[in-house]
């Protein structure tokens, strides 16, 4: 019974401390008074870094707002800037954390927390960037954002993971455009696929999907061959055939299925020519 009445006790304390909080957190944000809000601003800032609960940051940040106006220019806005940025950050509002902490590496660029910022700043873009089949604007933003980052903090705490979401995303590129040459393919536009793969080779010429890419390359040039009319079969053999040469000059030796594929297809353009050539 004691121990059901102090439980109670316990939860009535915990309810009237919460309006009691709620209360004043209302009257300062009706306030006039700048230093009340800020306090306060830096009271749930602080609770919301240590407890990592939105609702704590989402109180700073209102706050915050009010009284960014009145600290721009004036020595504590590099602090009010800083945190109002990182509120966003934390809550995953990474559209504006981007916006806000590329505006304070402008407006603060000898502060100690610059380097932090041109690193979320490229994080928040980073975040934000879609699936590979998407427009890619805010991909580009990050890796251009990040690349800035580990050229300019060669030895900076952020390089590995700018780093290592550089590689990232820089896959997510080719990927769209290895899906975007690979469906001139499938759609059987095999002009535009031999010209899309041509390119591709070019501006990834590491890539993950390179075998693929010279390996369509080839067989869209073989279907186009094959389907041409008679006229244009020999000239389309011929580019088809330098385009396995292409293949097997760096997969000569793969094992893959696409591999066997492109002998068999090999050996049917060396049949068609001996035949052209009977004629």
């Amino acid at each position: 019974m004691i121990f059901n009445f102090m439980k109670q006790f316990a939860i009535l304390l915990i309810l009237v401390f919460g309006f009691t909080s709620c209360s004043e957190y209302q009257k300062v944000l009706k306030e006039k008074e700048i230093l009340p809000k800020y306090e306060m601003a830096k009271e749930f800032y602080d609770k919301g870094m240590e407890t990592q609960k939105n609702k704590y940051l989402r109180k700073s940040i209102r706050l915050f707002e009010q009284i960014m106006p009145q600290y721009k220019g004036k020595p504590s806005g590099e602090t009010v800037s800083f945190m109002n940025a990182n509120a966003h950050y934390l809550i995953g509002d990474y559209f504006l954390s981007g916006y806000m902490f590329e505006r304070f590496t402008k407006s603060y660029p000898n502060s100690e927390k610059v380097e932090e910022a041109f690193y979320k700043s490229a994080k928040s873009y980073y975040e934000v960037s879609p699936i590979y089949s998407k427009d890619q604007e805010d991909t580009n933003k990050a890796l251009a954002k990040l690349q800035f980052y580990i050229n300019t903090y060669p030895d900076g705490q952020f390089f590995a993971a700018s780093n290592d979401m550089i590689q990232e995303l820089s896959l997510k590129i080719e990927r769209k455009y290895y899906e975007i040459s690979k469906q001139y393919h499938h759609t059987e536009r095999y002009k535009a696929a031999i010209q899309s793969f041509e390119n591709y080779n070019l501006r990834f010429p590491g890539s993950k999907f390179r075998e693929k890419a010279f390996y369509y390359r080839f067989e869209s040039a073989y279907i186009l061959a094959i389907n041409s009319i008679s006229a244009l079969v020999p000239e389309r053999l011929a580019e088809a055939k330098g385009y396995y040469e292409d293949y097997i000059k760096y997969y000569g030796d793969s094992e893959s299925e696409l591999a066997a594929k492109a002998k068999i297809y090999a050996q049917d353009i060396e049949e068609r020519t001996n035949t052209q050539n009977e004629i």
